[in-house]
């Protein structure tokens, strides 16, 4: 009898981890080849003799297109399963990563990374597949597991330049298999393929599908309830800010502490892993303490450390009499941040989003256990256009003050922002829980 019981457990263990593993693989790939124009874009550059504006396109469409359909995928993955859904998101996007090799002008490129840049909505589908499989006291530790797939931003960093270098420009096969730059969306693009094949057999073949026969509009009901939007913005601190400095981080270390490109490009590196493989801690804190209070931790992290990023060099002047200073004046509190406490401060950033990403998912399974695909998908979408947005927004303020550091000052304005409005909100839910405390701070015993 206790064999019998033990079966279907152990079954559903089996099932959980499948799944985990397999669309946490598949995400990291998709990951990978929806951010991969950043290193693919020097030598894109070269070839076709692209301005820097022209390049920036390159990205920017795809990361607007990874961001678009996220709702939409996470509502047919509730509605249909995640295998399904995740299978033929592969399988679409090998097409659009074929053709990326291919292309001959600029226009046909621009349309190819716009297509491929479909990769980025599987972060809905995952998200909404493994909510469905684990429990809730799972499910913090799972998502973050999942989201650290994240870390696909830097495969092509690392993996691209030595491939591009050893891959001889006319390819293999007579050019059937192209060389060069080429040849990384080639491989990505046959990637995809065995990924969609082993997503298929290797996973359950019975899915699970909260969503399924419900109406289409009933699903989206929930998207009209504010602290969605609350939670989409939390999302945008600590994700499309995350996307925006992985683009945005090379450039200031070049433009502000002169480093050569290679340099840049690894301490970056610094940022986006823990960002990126802290999401499991994350998940396991907000099981544990719970998604609240991680926020409160990952907010207070991210305030001192943008605070003090966004501090220019230079130093205070004090008007002091002749007869104490001959000119007059005493220049006191120099300040100059150099790359390594900048880098430190960067870090801790990374540590910060990295963990506040899966709280922020954490809250969704909590509260919309139903809707996870069409909430989870709405918080993705704005939080990916975040790191659309983002990047204009640093240089607009850059242009405006002449302050590199100004990025970190929209940062910490955006951060300042969410961490009042979670405050609010939190102070108006104990209000409401115990209305009998309302402006009462002290405790005043009887008959004192």
């Amino acid at each position: 009898m206790v064999q019998t019981s033990a079966t279907p457990n152990t079954t559903e263990r089996k099932a959980r981890l499948e799944v985990l593993t397999l669309s946490t693989i598949g995400f990291t790939l998709m990951f990978a080849v929806w951010l991969m124009f950043g290193v693919l874009g020097i030598p894109i550059r070269k070839e076709f003799g692209l301005t820097d504006v022209q390049l920036s396109w390159l990205s920017a469409v795809a990361i607007l297109n990874g961001s678009l359909w996220r709702l939409l995928a996470g509502i047919l993955t509730d509605r249909y399963g995640g295998r399904v859904v995740f299978t033929v998101m592969l399988l679409f996007t090998a097409i659009p990563a074929y053709l990326v090799s291919q292309a001959s002008s600029y226009q046909a490129l621009l349309l190819y990374a716009f297509l491929v840049g479909f990769a980025g909505n599987a972060f809905s589908v995952g998200i909404a597949w493994n909510a469905a499989w684990f429990p809730r006291e799972q499910q913090g530790f799972a998502l973050g597991v999942f989201g650290a797939g994240n870390v696909g931003a830097s495969v092509t960093k690392f993996i691209g330049p030595a491939i591009i270098a050893s891959v001889p420009a006319a390819g293999y096969l007579g050019g059937l298999v192209p060389g060069g730059w080429r040849f990384v969306p080639f491989l990505y693009a046959v990637l995809l393929v065995l990924m969609a094949v082993a997503m298929w057999l290797f996973t359950p073949r019975t899915d699970r599908k909260p969503g399924q026969g419900r109406p289409f509009l009933e699903m989206l009901r929930p998207l009209g309830n504010v602290r969605v939007w609350r939670f989409s913005l939390y999302y945008v601190v600590v994700f499309g800010a995350y996307v925006a400095l992985s683009a945005w981080l090379p450039k200031y270390y070049v433009d502000v502490f002169g480093l050569p490109l290679y340099q840049a490009a690894l301490l970056t590196a610094l940022f986006i892993f823990p960002a990126s493989l802290l999401r499991p801690v994350g998940g396991y804190f907000s099981d544990r303490y719970g998604a609240r209070r991680v926020m409160y931790w990952t907010f207070g992290t991210m305030l001192l450390a943008t605070w003090l990023l966004s501090m220019p060099d230079g130093h205070i002047v004090l008007y002091l009499p002749s007869r104490i200073e001959p000119d007059g004046m005493r220049e006191v509190m120099h300040y100059t941040m150099t790359v390594w406490p900048f880098t430190l401060l960067v870090f801790l950033v990374g540590v910060a989003m990295g963990i506040g990403k899966a709280a922020v998912y954490k809250h969704i399974p909590e509260y919309f256990p139903k809707d996870v695909g069409a909430v989870g998908g709405l918080v993705g979408m704005l939080g990916a256009l975040g790191g659309f947005f983002l990047p204009p927004l640093f240089a607009y303020a850059q242009a405006w003050t002449g302050l590199p550091q100004m990025t970190f000052v929209v940062l910490f304005i955006l951060t300042a922002i969410s961490a009042i409005w979670m405050h609010l909100t939190v102070i108006a839910m104990l209000n409401k829980a115990a209305p009998h405390l309302k402006g009462k701070i002290e405790h005043h015993p009887e008959g004192h």
